[in-house]
């Protein structure tokens, strides 16, 4: 999973940053800056829980 989020927090910067370039609204510059900083912390959480499940499966405490 964890690649996907970070493929969706990379898309994000990439939008926010054609959107720049493109002098869009800034209410759509906003979400895609929401949409990258909410990416940040979902990826240490999923690279967190793909870590525990790891050391479940293999028995480590």
């Amino acid at each position: 999973m964890v690649p996907f989020i970070l493929v969706g927090t990379l898309l994000w910067a990439v939008a926010g940053l054609v959107l720049l370039i493109a002098d869009a609204p800034t209410d759509w510059l906003w979400i895609c800056l929401a949409g990258f900083l909410l990416g940040i912390p979902a990826t240490a959480v999923m690279v967190l829980r793909d870590r525990r499940r790891h050391q479940r499966r293999s028995g480590q405490p």
